[in-house]
């Protein structure tokens, strides 16, 4: 069964949302997508400033099976980018949670938080 710490909120399209305060979250993908994709080859993500929607396609990951986009699990803007994936992109397969977060938001709108799924939600998405 794949990783899915508790700490953190999720979407069932496999990105995961961790709440860090002061109304910002980080944001990278699931060791469930990870583990779909394969080996990743290249990350795209979205430049510092741009205004992202929920459920928007902001970002993309290639890896050697295929190019899945990356959604928006929350409205705000993209205040910080993970530059090191650019050229490191394999870190999200090795620390899905960890080194390889791809971006942070400063949230337009807190409620959103509360429509993610929760860990045990997101596990019954992936079974």
């Amino acid at each position: 069964m794949a990783n899915i710490p508790a700490e953190l909120k999720y979407i069932a399209s496999h990105e995961w949302i961790r709440d860090e305060g002061n109304d910002v979250v980080t944001i990278g993908v699931t060791d469930f997508a990870q583990e779909q994709l394969g080996d990743v080859v290249f990350v795209e993500l979205p430049e510092v400033g741009a205004q992202i929607a929920k459920d928007d396609a902001i970002a993309v990951v290639e890896s050697v099976k295929a190019a899945s986009d990356i959604y928006a699990p929350v409205t705000g803007e993209v205040i910080e980018v993970n530059e090191a994936l650019a050229d490191e992109p394999e870190k999200v397969n090795e620390a899905p949670y960890g080194e390889a977060w791809f971006f942070k938001v400063k949230l337009s709108d807190t409620a959103e938080l509360d429509a993610l799924l929760t860990a045990d939600q997101y596990e019954a998405e992936c079974d």
